[in-house]
């Protein structure tokens, strides 16, 4: 097995070669690009295809982004595989006479993996590397229970069950900072975003930061704070005792908003369950290894799609390898302190509310 200073050591070999190509990658990217407003379900999602691979890798943003979160790591992706990209509806402002974009019922977990499930099949896709980034990993995992012929394996970046802390879980956020932070966000959701997104970046590069400013500040502040409850006083947990298709969990080692230790909780429930899960995490910090280490993202993607996108092949198995290719020996044994076992390793008084 290749454990995770093995697979650090390719990924910077692999670096290293996409960084000689990385002057052609806007000029000679081999991909194919549709581009249009398809209304899938309830939701104009702006699909997007790039690239003509035999692999398909589906990349799914988070809470406050777009699907301009992912270029730093498109043009290597789309040089081998065909890329589906989209937009969830909160990304932007709703458009004009756009009714029930605040009600706190129209955002629900199943809603979006619904809507997930619906567009791939529209976009004709199936048997597919699912790239879900925060609270789009559950979307991942809930469509996977759904339509498990859709996805070969399950790349969830930072993502996390549940973010409230309780007697037999650590979530990161206290029920007292979570309700803190919804009425901040309820109050005037633009000066709470500048004070959080830079914590969330993690990054000290501006770009990084006013990137995701921009995507924050383009969503409506209604669906913002619904979005929020949604979100952080959601339970997600038994979720992951139904997951079957192999799954990569990918956590930075200083994101407070999902910790490495969340990611072990969930590794360690999913193998109860018998999935193929591992874990990986990225020497960094913030929530957006896209942004801040993609070169480290991608190394991992790459072992991810060599393993589970063989032509021809049998997508349960070769995907099930590449858990394996990822995951040390140690790491696919449950922890001895069961599922709540998990030291927090990000910790300290981080003020999301103001």
């Amino acid at each position: 097995m290749l454990g995770t200073g093995v697979l650090l050591r390719r990924s910077k070999e692999l670096a290293s070669k996409r960084n000689e190509l990385k002057q052609h990658s806007h000029n000679h990217l081999p991909h194919r690009s549709l581009f249009s407003f398809k209304f899938v379900g309830n939701m104009y999602l702006n699909p997007r295809i790039v690239g003509n691979g035999k692999r398909t890798v589906v990349l799914s943003h988070g809470y406050g982004a777009s699907q301009a979160i992912w270029d730093m790591v498109l043009p290597h992706l789309s040089r081998r595989n065909k890329v589906l990209l989209f937009d969830w509806d909160f990304s932007s402002a709703p458009v004009a006479g756009e009714e029930g974009a605040a009600e706190h019922s129209c955002y629900t977990f199943s809603r979006y993996a619904d809507e997930l499930v619906a567009l791939m099949d529209e976009m004709k896709l199936s048997g597919a590397v699912y790239v879900g980034h925060s609270m789009a990993g559950m979307f991942g995992c809930i469509a996977s229970i759904k339509r498990p012929d859709l996805f070969a394996h399950l790349v969830l970046v930072g993502a996390s069950p549940r973010y409230m802390n309780s007697e037999d879980y650590e979530g990161g956020f206290d029920e007292s900072d979570i309700e803190a932070m919804l009425a901040s966000i309820s109050s005037d959701f633009r000066r709470w975003a500048e004070g959080f997104v830079p914590l969330i970046v993690g990054s000290a590069d501006p770009s990084a930061v006013e990137r995701v400013a921009r995507s924050f500040f383009a969503m409506d502040p209604r669906a913002a704070h619904a979005l929020a409850r949604m979100i952080f006083l959601g339970d997600q947990r038994e979720v992951l005792d139904d997951v079957a298709v192999p799954c990569t969990l990918v956590h930075v080692s200083r994101d407070f908003a999902a910790p490495p230790y969340v990611g072990r909780y969930m590794q360690a429930r999913m193998l109860v369950a018998r999935c193929a899960a591992a874990m990986v995490t990225i020497d960094s910090f913030g929530h957006f290894p896209q942004l801040v280490a993609p070169d480290e993202l991608l190394g991992i993607l790459d072992l991810v799609l060599g393993a589970a996108g063989t032509a021809d092949g049998d997508e349960e198995e070769t995907a099930e390898a590449a858990a394996a290719a990822l995951a040390e020996e140690k790491t696919n044994e449950v922890p001895s302190g069961g599922l709540a076992e998990a030291a927090p390793e990000v910790k300290g008084d981080i003020d999301v509310a103001s």
